[in-house]
C-alpha cells in the first residue's frame, strides 16, 4: 500500500508531503486550488505521461529552479518499504528520471510495483471523441495490468512513424529496410493487439460479476484495425506496400483499433446515450479496472471530482464499491459534503495555495 507521498516543486506546489491511508483520502479545496495537481503526481509514479499528458516542461513550478520530484514509500504486509522516486534534474528539463530504493531505472519499471488508474472530468468525452483518445484508455488499463504493454506500444509507434516517413518520401524506400520495419511493427503490432484484447475480456469478465445498478452496465468490444497476429499482420504490411505509398500513411494495423462500447440494457451506443449515463459507464469501467489492478500489485486509483457529478444513490454505490476494490483511493473534491459518509474513516487534506494540511 501506499504510505507516503512527497512532492518538490510540482506545479504550484513548494514542498509537500502526505501521508496515505489504507483506503480513502481526500483532497477538498476551491477550484484552481491545485488538488489535482496532486493526483497528477500520484500518477508520476506511473509508466506513461501522467493523468493530464502534458509534456514534462509543463509539470515544473513556476518557482524553483526548473526541477521536480515526486517519491513515494510503498509499505509492504510484512512492513518492509520500497522507495519509488520520478524527478527531472534542472539540467536535463525534458527527461524525466527514475528511482527505485535509491537505483536508477526506467518509468517501465514502476508499473511493477504499483498499478495505478485514473477518472478525471476530461474523460467525460471519452465515447464521443477520436478513436485515438479510446485507444490510449485501453492502453493505459492494459498498463496496469502488464507493465510490458507499454514497450511494446512504443516500439510499435516508432516504426510505425519510420515506415510512413519512408512511404512519404519521393525515392523508392530501400526493401531490406522496410522489411526490418515491418518485422518490427508485426512483432510489437501483434503484442499490443494481443493486450488490447485481453484487457477488454477481462474487464468484461469484472463487469458481468458487478451489481448491474446503479451504475450503467456497458458492454465493450474491441475491434482490431488490423489483422490480429503478427504473422497476418506482416502479410498485410507487405501486400500493402502500393496502397500505403499513394496515402503516404499505413493503412491498416493497431493504430487504426478501436474500442465499441454500448449501454448494455438499452443497447445504445455509448456515444449515443445521455451525458449522466456516459458517465455512469465510466465509472463502471474504472472501477472494474481498478478491482482487477489491485490484484496481486498494490492498487491506486485517483478519481478527480467524480462524487459532485452522481446523485446520492450511486455516490453510496460508489464508495461501497472502492470500498471492496482493494485498491488505494483518492479523491478529490470542493466540499466534505459529498464525503459524508466516509469521512470519518478517510484522510483529509484542507488544499489552498499549493499546501497541504491535514484535516
Amino acid at each position: 500500500m501506499l504510505d507516503r507521498i512527497a512532492l518538490t516543486r510540482f506545479r504550484n506546489h513548494a514542498e509537500t508531503s502526505l501521508t496515505g491511508t489504507g483506503r480513502f483520502n481526500l483532497l477538498v479545496g476551491e477550484n484552481g486550488a491545485g488538488k489535482t495537481n496532486i493526483l497528477e503526481a500520484l500518477s508520476m509514479l506511473a509508466p506513461g505521461r501522467g493523468l493530464r499528458r502534458a509534456a514534462i516542461a509543463e509539470m515544473t513550478g513556476t518557482m524553483g529552479d526548473g526541477g521536480f520530484a515526486v517519491g513515494a514509500d510503498l509499505l509492504a504486509s510484512d512492513g518492509d518499504a520500497t522507495r519509488l522516486g520520478s524527478y527531472v534534474e534542472p539540467a536535463q528539463p525534458g527527461r524525466r528520471k527514475v528511482r527505485i530504493n535509491a537505483a536508477e531505472t526506467s518509468a517501465t519499471q514502476l508499473g511493477e510495483w504499483l498499478a495505478i488508474t485514473w477518472l478525471t472530468p476530461a474523460m467525460d468525452g471519452l465515447f464521443t471523441g477520436p478513436a485515438a483518445d479510446r485507444r490510449r484508455f485501453v492502453d493505459r488499463m492494459a498498463l496496469a495490468l502488464d507493465p510490458r504493454h507499454a514497450a511494446h506500444a512504443a516500439r510499435y509507434e516508432a516504426a510505425l512513424r519510420e515506415r510512413n516517413r519512408l512511404l512519404a518520401d519521393d525515392r523508392v524506400p530501400d526493401t531490406t529496410w522496410l522489411d526490418g520495419i515491418e518485422a518490427q511493427m508485426a512483432e510489437h503490432g501483434g503484442l499490443l493487439m494481443e493486450g488490447r484484447a485481453n484487457l477488454v475480456d477481462t474487464v468484461m469478465a469484472r463487469i458481468a460479476a458487478m451489481p448491474a445498478e446503479p451504475f450503467a452496465r456497458p458492454a465493450l468490444t474491441y475491434v482490431p484495425g488490423g489483422p490480429s497476429n503478427a504473422e497476418n499482420l506482416s502479410q498485410t504490411l507487405f501486400d500493402n506496400r502500393r496502397q500505403d505509398r499513394v496515402a503516404q500513411r499505413t493503412l491498416a494495423g493497431p493504430h487504426r483499433d478501436e474500442l465499441d462500447v454500448v449501454h448494455a440494457a438499452k443497447r445504445v451506443p455509448a456515444a449515443q446515450s445521455s451525458t449522466g449515463e456516459q458517465k455512469a459507464m465510466l465509472v463502471a469501467i474504472t472501477l472494474a479496472h481498478a478491482a482487477l489492478a489491485a490484484q496481486g500489485r498494490p492498487g491506486i486509483l485517483l478519481l478527480d471530482e467524480v462524487a459532485a457529478h452522481l446523485d446520492p444513490v450511486r455516490r453510496a454505490a460508489l464508495f461501497e464499491q472502492l470500498a471492496a476494490s482493494g485498491a488505494q483511493v483518492w479523491m478529490t473534491g470542493t466540499e466534505p459534503s459529498p464525503f459524508s459518509s466516509i469521512v470519518d474513516e478517510a484522510a483529509v487534506w484542507r488544499i489552498a495555495d499549493g499546501s497541504a494540511i491535514r484535516a
